[in-house]
């Protein structure tokens, strides 16, 4: 012990002397804090260790300020070069180390990166706080946005001023030193809280185990759900049995599939009280605190409610205006709920259900029905949705056939998890568009769900180029020792849509990126994803890539048929369970109230002010609704997907009109709105495209509710 302290001591005295060796050996060993020699800038997954993260934060942080103050120090008159782009391009090595740490954080989320992530996510919204709250950049950022046409700015330089000049003044910037600081606190313990939230929502899924000790209990699952459920449980020491958890393929499964209603229920419950059982993960105080926290800070911006101050700046702008979308949606889908639950009632009576049904029969039942209405079961169809037949002949098919990209294996570039395959995007010219990275199943320590992100963005001005690099996760259902990875129709749709804002990531053409890509309003973020969906049911698609995974056959015209005719079923359920997410999402966040309130009480007042059919829950319930509590992006902005699809059912009317692979509509689609980023309002790109503002009209039409 004494010696170790000694050999401490001597490192502390050669520290003065040592200084500039020592920080030229950590730039040497640190990947973030060199350049990446890798192709195409891929980092150097292999060479990043976990005691890399702290280190480059800092040195990025360092580096961020140092950057800020040269432009606030500047003796030239503020302009759009020294001091608006200057701002956009700051932060390289910050946005290097956290694009890195915020995927792997959600996709391979050990207990080193968790113990990291409660330092590093602070420290992150510290700088965010320290540069939108800077007054001396503020400042520069408003005589540039007040002088716009006095200094000849373009439309898109302009678009990006107003841009930093309206997130500077949401983020505080105008608001006097005191509130400042209190605004820095609430978003410090904001940022604390939501990753207490997230940890909680991942442990108890993870864990949370459903044991089935008797065989006939797995009826009706899938081959892929019972083979995993087993090699789960004979990696827990109980080989005799099999373990279920919560995550999204198998909860599906046995919902939708399991003949044992006891097997259906306990699963049921088991998710939907995720998060909020009698233990030290309930996230009721976490829901508690954010939304105090959240309500302060809208009221120190000056509005009224969060939910105001969230819809403030996008295409809905009023809480009223979004409710009212919600709304026209919600009253129809409740009404064909009722017929929904009549014929599966009537379904389940007649094959000797003597009970009433519930929310944890909607899925099975459902199936029985669709079964029985269209002599389709929906495991005819798994055997042709083999998981890389789907990408490779179907979404990255169709994406050549539309836009003429192309893409091509990197099977030596790094990757993050051995799980991961990495692609070389290229234009119809052979020139490199992107890089593009799939991550499709589950893992103990990987988040539920589906998501888009990029490792790095793109720019394009004076002559300089950088291209993205983007990546798509999944939880689809993984392959065993026997069967490949055969994918349900949701989840070839979910495919479909993740690559859809794939899509949106790697054509952008925007020439900063802070106008690039995703970087749009949320009101149309899901515009590109959803209406990506839709090829995955044209049948030239299909025909190319859903072909038996032990033949080899196409599959056949009758089944294609019965895909078709059953597309509208059952989506009573499926618009009320997420508009009444949606609705909720906008209820909690309209609140103005300074007690603690009670989760499921609130929940349930909430769905009986709503008349939501008792046989339909939320699609989230609040303690794992990670979209509106994990962070603030889809914060009373949930909505944003219904809004999205009113968009994209218009838009792909246009598809539907011209022809599904029609070159112009593709064209004016690809301009538009993939490669035009945040370079114009949303709304005037979408015309452009479109032709038109769009309505509801037409996703009603889409979800068979009118």
């Amino acid at each position: 012990m004494k010696k170790i302290v000694l050999i401490m001591l001597a490192v502390l005295c050669l520290n003065g002397a040592a200084s500039a060796a020592s920080k030229k050996n950590v730039k040497q060993t640190n990947p973030f804090l060199t350049a990446y020699t890798t192709k195409y800038g891929i980092p150097p997954f292999d060479k990043i260790k976990y005691e890399h993260y702290m280190p480059a934060l800092k040195a990025g942080i360092e580096q961020q300020n140092k950057e800020i103050a040269d432009i606030v120090a500047c003796k030239e008159q503020p302009n759009f070069e020294n001091t608006v782009l200057a701002l956009d391009n700051s932060g390289e090595t910050l946005n290097k180390v956290s694009y890195v740490f915020m995927a792997l954080v959600e996709s391979d989320n050990t207990p080193e990166m968790h113990a990291i992530a409660e330092e590093f996510m602070p420290l992150m919204t510290a700088q965010n706080d320290d540069v939108y709250m800077n007054e001396g950049l503020f400042a520069r950022i408003k005589q540039v946005y007040d002088n716009a046409d006095a200094l000849g700015l373009t439309p898109v330089q302009k678009r990006l001023t107003e841009k930093y000049y309206k997130r500077m003044v949401r983020n505080g910037a105008l608001l006097g030193t005191e509130q400042k600081n209190e605004l820095k606190e609430i978003n410090k313990k904001q940022s604390e809280i939501s990753l207490k939230f997230t940890n909680n929502v991942m442990k108890e899924i993870a864990e949370s185990i459903i044991w089935v000790d008797n065989e006939s209990r797995l009826n009706g699952l899938a081959k892929n759900t019972v083979e995993d459920a087993k090699r789960l449980a004979t990696e827990k020491g109980q080989p005799a049995k099999w373990a279920f958890t919560a995550s999204a393929s198998t909860r599906l499964d046995v919902l939708g599939s399991a003949d044992d209603r006891d097997l259906r229920r306990e699963m049921y419950e088991t998710y939907t009280n995720t998060a909020s059982r009698d233990n030290e993960r309930n996230n009721s105080s976490n829901i508690n605190q954010l939304i105090k926290l959240r309500q302060r800070k809208a009221q120190l911006l000056g509005f009224e409610s969060f939910a105001d101050y969230a819809v403030d700046p996008v295409m809905a702008h009023t809480v009223e205006a979004a409710e009212d979308l919600l709304m026209q949606l919600f009253v129809p889908a409740i009404a064909k709920v009722k017929e929904e639950v009549k014929d599966m009632q009537a379904y389940a009576d007649a094959h000797g259900g003597n009970f009433k049904i519930a929310p944890y029969d909607y899925y099975y039942y459902a199936a029985k029905v669709k079964e029985q209405k269209f002599n389709f079961n929906e495991e005819e169809v798994r055997p042709y949705f083999e998981v890389n037949s789907v990408l490779k002949n179907g979404v990255f098919w169709a994406a050549n056939k539309l836009y003429g990209i192309t893409f091509t294996e990197l099977k030596d570039a790094p990757k993050y998890n051995p799980e991961v395959t990495v692609y070389d995007v290229k234009d119809a010219q052979g020139k490199h568009l992107a890089v593009f990275m799939t991550d499709y199943f589950p893992r103990p320590t990987k988040a539920q769900g589906a998501w888009m992100s990029e490792m790095a963005s793109e720019y394009n001005y004076n002559g300089h180029s950088e291209r993205p690099i983007i990546y798509n996760v999944g939880s689809f259902t993984p392959p065993t020792a026997e069967t490949p990875s055969l994918l349900t129709i949701d989840q070839v749709e979910t495919m479909f849509h993740e690559f859809g804002h794939a899509l949106h990531g790697m054509l952008t053409q925007a020439p900063f990126r802070g106008l690039s890509g995703t970087n749009v309003d949320r009101d149309l973020v899901e515009l590109p994803s959803q209406i990506n969906e839709h090829w995955a049911w044209v049948p030239e698609v299909m025909k190319n890539y859903a072909r038996h995974y032990k033949t080899g056959e196409v599959i056949p015209q009758e089944l294609v048929d019965k895909i078709q005719e059953s597309s509208k079923f059952n989506q009573g359920f499926m618009t009320t369970e997420l508009v009444g997410a949606a609705l909720l999402d906008i209820e909690w966040h309209k609140l103005n109230w300074c007690g603690d309130i009670d989760v499921k009480k609130f929940e349930r007042s909430v769905a009986r002010r709503l008349h939501m059919p008792e046989e339909v829950q939320f699609r989230y319930r609040s303690p794992y609704f990670k979209h509106i509590f994990d962070n603030d992006q889809y914060s009373c902005g949930y909505y944003t997907y219904l809004w999205a699809q009113v968009l994209e059912a218009d838009g792909w009317e246009r598809f539907k009109t011209e022809g599904a692979f029609s070159q112009q509509a593709a064209d004016d689609y690809r301009h538009f709105i993939l490669e035009a980023g945040d370079t114009d309002d949303p709304m005037v790109l979408y015309k452009k495209f479109r032709g038109h503002e769009p309505n509801a009209d037409a996703l009603l039409r889409n979800r068979g509710l009118k």
